[in-house]
Formats: C-alpha cells, sequence, structure tokens
C-alpha cells in the first residue's frame, strides 16, 4: 500500500496486508507558504485554515487509491481497504502476503461483520497506528499531542497547534509568517488608529493629539470641550482639537492667550474727551469741568446756567450774570458824578451842567463772555450811532482797557463799526473796554461822544 500526505510522504514495501507493517518517512522541503504546508493563511481571521487536497489536486491518488483529507495533509488508502468493517478482536489472524509479481489485487477478503462501523478506517489492534496517533491498550488509536509532547519541528518564534493526527505551525495575533519565521506586523501602516500610532511587538498603541482623547474603542479620538473648564477669563469657543478665548468690549487678550487686560482708552487718543478722560475697566469716561455738565454726545461739555438754575449766591439786589463755566453777581448800577441814572444800565451827563463838558454824554454798561484761547481775529461786539445828524460822521476807537492790545475797531460804515479780537486770551479773566463813539458836525462846529462799557469775562476753558 502506498499513502501520500501534504508535506510529508510515506513509502512502503510492495507488498501490502491490511496492517500497515512498515512506514518510511520521506520529508519533502519546504515551499516558504506563510503557513505550514497543509493549510492556506486566512486574511479575515489571521490564521491558517486546513487545505482539502482532495479537492484541489484531482490527481492525488492514483490507481485504485481513494484520497481521504487529513488536517494538514492527506492519505492514500486502497478503496477496498477503506469500506472494509472494523472488529476490535483480540485474536489477530496471520496476515498473508500477496504475491508481488502479481500487483495489487483487485480486492481483499473480506474479514468477518463489526457491530460498530467507524468514521475513518482502523486497523486490527495487533497494527501500529497511523503517523499522529499511538495504540492505547484498548486497541484503539488516540492521537498524539505533538506540542504537548514537544514532539513537533515548529521553530521557536511560532506557536505549535495540536490537531487530529498532526499538528500545525501558526503565529499568535499581531504577526504573520515570512519565511518560515514569525514577524510583527506593523499595524501603523495599515492606519489602524485616527491620529498618532505606536507599534509595539505583537499590537500596536493608539493615541490623540493635544486636543483629543481617545474613545472606548481605542482607536479613534474625540474632541476635548476645554471651555467646560472655564479656561478663560472672559469669553470661551471651542475649536477642533484646541479652543480659542475672546474678550469683552474695552479689553485685550493678554500674552498667556487666556486672561483679559483692561484697554485705557484714553491713551489712544486725547480728543476722546472734551475736557478730561478717566478710563474704567472696559471702557472710559469724560468729566468736565465744575461749572460744567456731560453732553448728550457723552464727550463734550456743556456749560451750567448756574442763573437760571438758581444755584447762584446773588441776592435779591444783585443781577445774577452767567458766562462759561462760572457766574457773577452784578450790583446794582451806580453812576458817578456829575453822571445821573437814566436806566438799569446807562449813565447820561447833561450838556447842561458845566462839569459835563468834557466828558462823554452818556456811559452805556455792556456785559459778554467768551471762551479762553477763542481763535483770531474773531468779531466779537458791534456799535452803531443810534441817532443821526445832519452833516454828521462818526469815529468808533477804544479809548481804555486795551492795554495789551488784543483788541481793535473796525469800520463797517459810515455809522457802525465792529469790535475784533485780534489775539487770542486765556482765561480766567475779566476785561473791561470803553468804546467810544464819536460824533462830529462840522456844520453846526459840534464835538460829543458817547462810551459803551463791555465787561467781558473769559472763561477758564476753552469750551
Amino acid at each position: 500500500m502506498h499513502l501520500e500526505g501534504r508535506g510529508f510522504r510515506f513509502c512502503s514495501p510492495s507488498r501490502m496486508l491490511t496492517a500497515l507493517v512498515f512506514i518510511l518517512l520521506c520529508v519533502q522541503p519546504g515551499r516558504g507558504q506563510t503557513c505550514t504546508e497543509g493549510f492556506a493563511y486566512e486574511p479575515r481571521t489571521r490564521q491558517c485554515i486546513d487545505v482539502d487536497e482532495c479537492r484541489t489536486m484531482p490527481d492525488a491518488c492514483r490507481g485504485d487509491m481513494r484520497c481521504v483529507n487529513q488536517n494538514g495533509g492527506y492519505l492514500c488508502i486502497p478503496r477496498n481497504l477503506y469500506n472494509q468493517p472494523y472488529r476490535p478482536d483480540p485474536i489477530v489472524p496471520e496476515p498473508v502476503y500477496p504475491d508481488p509479481s502479481a500487483g495489487f489485487p483487485n480486492s481483499f477478503l473480506p474479514s468477518p461483520p463489526r457491530s460498530v462501523e467507524p468514521s475513518y478506517p482502523r486497523v486490527i489492534s495487533t497494527a501500529q497506528c497511523i503517523l499522529g496517533y499511538t495504540l492505547a491498550e484498548d486497541g484503539t488509536c488516540n492521537d498524539i499531542d505533538e506540542c504537548e509532547t514537544n514532539s513537533h519541528h515548529c521553530n521557536p518564534t511560532q506557536v505549535c497547534i495540536n490537531t487530529a493526527g498532526g499538528y500545525t505551525c501558526s503565529c499568535t495575533e499581531g504577526y504573520w509568517l515570512l519565511g518560515g519565521q514569525c514577524q510583527d506586523i506593523d499595524e501603523c501602516r495599515y492606519g489602524y488608529c485616527q491620529q498618532l500610532c505606536a507599534n509595539v511587538p505583537g499590537s500596536y498603541s493608539c493615541s490623540c493629539n493635544p486636543g483629543f482623547i481617545l474613545n472606548p474603542d481605542s482607536r479613534t479620538c474625540q474632541d476635548v470641550d476645554e471651555c467646560a473648564d472655564e479656561p478663560c477669563s472672559h469669553g470661551c469657543l471651542n475649536t477642533y482639537g484646541s479652543y480659542m478665548c475672546n474678550c469683552d468690549e474695552g479689553f485685550e487678550l493678554a500674552s498667556d492667550g487666556t486672561t483679559c487686560i483692561d484697554l485705557d482708552e484714553c491713551s489712544f487718543s486725547e480728543f476722546l474727551c472734551q475736557y478730561r478722560c478717566v478710563n474704567i475697566p472696559g471702557s472710559y469716561s469724560c468729566i468736565c469741568p465744575p461749572g460744567y455738565y456731560i453732553y448728550e454726545d457723552g464727550r463734550s461739555c456743556e456749560d451750567v446756567n448756574e442763573c437760571d438754575t438758581g444755584n447762584n449766591t446773588c441776592t435779591t439786589a444783585q443781577v445774577c450774570f452767567n458766562f462759561q463755566g462760572s457766574y457773577t453777581c452784578l450790583n446794582p448800577l451806580q453812576c458817578n458824578l456829575p453822571y445821573i441814572e437814566v436806566s438799569d444800565n446807562q449813565c447820561m451827563c447833561s450838556a447842561e451842567n458845566p462839569a459835563c463838558r468834557d466828558k462823554p454824554f452818556t456811559i452805556l454798561y455792556r456785559h459778554m463772555d467768551m471762551s479762553s484761547g477763542r481763535s483770531v481775529p474773531a468779531d466779537i461786539f458791534q456799535m452803531q450811532a443810534t441817532t443821526r445828524y445832519p452833516g454828521a460822521f462818526y469815529i468808533f476807537q477804544i479809548k481804555s482797557g486795551n492795554d495789551g492790545r488784543e483788541f481793535y475797531m473796525r469800520q463797517t460804515s459810515n455809522v457802525s463799526a465792529t469790535l475784533v479780537l485780534s489775539r487770542p486770551i486765556k482765561g480766567p479773566k475779566k476785561v473791561v473796554l470803553d468804546l467810544e463813539m464819536v460824533t462830529v458836525n462840522n456844520v453846526i462846529n459840534f464835538r460829543g461822544s458817547s462810551i459803551i462799557r463791555l465787561t467781558i469775562f473769559v472763561s477758564e476753558h476753552p469750551f
């Protein structure tokens, strides 16, 4: 009988009986498969599975031999022997060897019927078991665990897996068979991890970039909502893998990227406020000096009219005069002799009085206010003759009070003139000017004058 197995070849003498008498092991050289010969690598399960040579090799057995697949190989057994029933009879008949010159017989003499039909051919108890099995005391053939008895030929990098009648050499998870050796699989090359991957012998380890945490599947990463921990002093905006801090209006982000510092808006420009800028957290405020209040625009200063609000110290006999930033109390008019009072604001010196001959005929009292540092030139006051005489002409001039020469008179017509500010005046200051209008009539040989005593209150501030 002639038996063959993939990876192993069994040869026997030409004469064969029902029992195997002699087994010659012939080892064929390996062909460098990823699994041991007789097994094929299954990528999905990453395991070596048995190859059914009886299906894949049509001519595995020749002649009247039947192919029987084994785990890791196959056997060629005569068909009549394969169909013989098995009888565990302790009495073994003397084997009769056929004449080798006549070739193999077409059939063997059948043994007496047995009560149990085996699922695979068995030989009588005195015969040796096929390779990979050992004879037990009860006459049955038991599988040899080559892995446990260390009778396998797997190299140190491989793992021995016992099979029925044999064994197979495989690799543990995370390794694959290359050139007969189990080599580590670099899982990182195949994108097993979503972000960071570190290969380790037989396995791999995934990790995530900063701003992410590893999911329970140990492969994918999910974004960390850093804003939940309130890392920003004001506002926080979560982004993919990070976060951004923002600040309320009036603040700017500090160099650490998380805290907010106040902006000093007052340092940006000196024109934010008309008078003074005061920085406050997140904003600024404009203030005005005493005598002013903040206008509707929030930056301009508006004069407080103390005379209208009643917030003044003037008596009932006095007259309250308001000017920019303050006020003054004017006493009742008192005319110096030889002048007499003709109205609340006018004194007159009669022409019939010899003492009035060289004096102005009338003195009219006027008051006005002016901002400090007012731009020049500026027309600030108008004078005009109220009475006209035929043949008369008028001369307008500043009689007194213009010591610093800040003013001059500009004649605008033959009966009028304008007081012009030619130099800016810094306040607070009170300026009293006597503006004279001289009337000349050569027809009747007349010359006379009138005075407007103009009091100017210059404010402390330019508004």
